[in-house]
């Protein structure tokens, strides 16, 4: 267990050194301050360019700044580029030269404008950019050709068969004879129950425009219909 005399030895001992590291890091900053203020040189008028960036003297300290243009009140404006506030460069002689860093800024300034230029072109006058724009509708995708069959199809070559047969036929001699003569093809297994549906179909929906009309169980004939 500690006394109170050793306690407060121990605290005085511990404000020491916090004092200490506070007295280091006040000597590097005024260090570094001197030394930048020591390498840089005083510059001449003609030397200084809007839109570049210097050491300059503000407030007895030595800080980056960029020059934004010329000042009616003489000197220059420009911007405080640790604290982003605006000061004014009275005279040239508080410039000390380029900041370090200046170069690459400088060089980096086109790309930003190359990238800045399409987004401004893409704004619209009341500052909303183009993506806020009402998108224009997308054109509706052409829907996939219909595959082209070979010769013609179930019912037209049916009736085809009919109308050159004169006489009723039933679904398994209409198939037989669209196949032979080339008016059909099919890789279905039951293509007689095929056609027989695919007519009764008709004649349901088309009634007495029908192309086919049923003479007897499992036998039809051609209408007038087909014959146009």
């Amino acid at each position: 267990m500690l006394t109170l005399k050793q306690r407060q030895e121990r605290a005085a001992r511990r404000a020491a050194r916090i004092a200490a590291k506070h007295m280091a890091i006040r000597s590097a900053a005024l260090g570094q301050g001197e030394a930048l203020e020591t390498r840089s040189t005083v510059m001449k008028k003609n030397e200084v360019k809007v839109g570049s960036a210097y050491l300059a003297k503000v407030s007895d300290k030595v800080v980056p700044v960029r020059i934004t243009g010329t000042s009616g009140h003489g000197g220059w404006d420009a911007v405080n580029e640790t604290t982003g506030k605006k000061v004014r460069i009275k005279s040239a002689q508080r410039l000390r030269g380029p900041a370090p860093g200046a170069g690459k800024a400088a060089a980096a300034a086109p790309t930003a404008a190359r990238t800045a230029a399409p987004a401004a072109q893409g704004a619209k006058p009341d500052g909303k950019t183009a993506k806020d724009a009402t998108v224009a509708p997308k054109a509706p995708k052409a829907k996939r050709a219909a595959k082209k069959r070979d010769g013609l199809s179930g019912l037209d070559a049916a009736a085809k068969v009919l109308v050159l047969a004169g006489r009723p036929m039933n679904t398994k001699e209409m198939v037989e004879k669209m196949l032979a003569d080339g008016l059909w093809k099919t890789g279905g297994k039951t293509p007689a129950a095929t056609i027989y549906a695919a007519i009764l179909r008709e004649v349901r929906a088309k009634g007495k425009d029908a192309r086919f009309r049923k003479t007897e169980r499992g036998k039809f004939e051609a209408t007038e219909a087909a014959r146009q």
